[in-house]
């Protein structure tokens, strides 16, 4: 499961396991059953209580993937960004994909 985008009241809702919403009650699930979750936060600048938010869902497990954009791959377009972020989110949930080229891959 992948929690994109995830404001900082899901987060929150998330880590304290308040699962007041359809949303929230699945990552609940996703947690008491050990399913890889992710979360992409949007917010930013993030508030120290994100930060603990994350931390605590990241000891729990929970993968926490940044939206920030791969500059120092040269993108040529908004498509790239995106497909690489996509790509970086399916990495971490362990999902096969060809939206970018990873480094192991090695030179095109």
């Amino acid at each position: 499961m992948a929690i994109v985008p995830c404001s900082s009241n899901t987060l929150a809702k998330v880590a304290l396991g308040l699962a007041d919403t359809l949303l929230t009650r699945a990552a609940a699930v996703h947690l008491k059953e050990r399913r890889p979750l992710a979360i992409v936060p949007r917010e930013t600048p993030l508030a120290t209580i994100s930060l603990r938010h994350m931390t605590s869902l990241s000891e729990m497990g929970v993968i926490v993937v940044m939206a920030s954009g791969p500059y120092y791959t040269h993108p040529k377009s908004v498509d790239d960004i995106t497909d690489f972020l996509a790509g970086k989110l399916l990495d971490a949930l362990g999902v096969p994909h060809r939206l970018y080229r990873g480094w192991r891959e090695g030179p095109e």
